[in-house]
């Protein structure tokens, strides 16, 4: 048996909570918050349009993130036969108020995120932004559990990496590193 949303306030009501997380993970897969918002634009979108094929109301958050997902695909099949990827800007700071060691911490942490091969990008977001299970992962994803444990493992060492060079060089401490969203 299908789940259908009940009505329009309804839907209202579950976008309003998930868009701002979709957003987030979108900014961390393409660094672009422009595009970011297009592809959760398209999501919710699709979403609404295939309301129908959602079986399970608990799933419904990572039904939303695998459709994400695929509008994430989508995209780069479409950068791929157009943009060279040596063109193609993975990062740009942007100045914000605040205080400039978090200002300084948060930057070098997307920056470090930002680099990471696509796959490792998305399953950490997912996994240590988003909160998903692996096996959540995996079914949002397309890929097996065993990826998503190994893609993790490799992002996390190459993060560990990155970082242990940041603390030492931003003389901070672990409990100020871990604090930084």
């Amino acid at each position: 048996m299908f789940f259908k949303l009940k009505g329009s306030a309804e839907i209202r009501e579950r976008t309003k909570k998930i868009r701002a997380s979709l957003l987030r993970v979108a900014c961390s897969w393409c660094n672009d918050m422009a595009l970011a918002d297009d592809l959760v634009q398209e999501a919710l979108t699709l979403a609404l349009k295939k309301q129908h094929q959602l079986r399970e109301v608990d799933k419904f958050e990572s039904w939303m993130f695998s459709i994400l997902n695929n509008c994430w695909r989508g995209h780069l099949r479409k950068l791929r036969e157009t943009v060279d990827i040596d063109d193609v800007v993975l990062y740009e700071p942007r100045e914000t108020e605040g205080n400039m060691l978090e200002m300084q911490i948060v930057d070098k942490v997307r920056l470090a995120i930002s680099t990471l091969p696509n796959g490792q990008r998305q399953v950490v977001t997912l996994v240590d932004l988003q909160g998903f299970s692996y096996a959540e992962v995996a079914e949002i994803l397309n890929i097996p559990v065993g990826t998503v444990m190994s893609r993790l493992n490799r992002a996390r060492q190459a993060l560990k990496e990155q970082l242990l060079s940041l603390k030492q060089e931003l003389n901070i401490n672990d409990k100020k590193l871990r604090s930084v969203k």
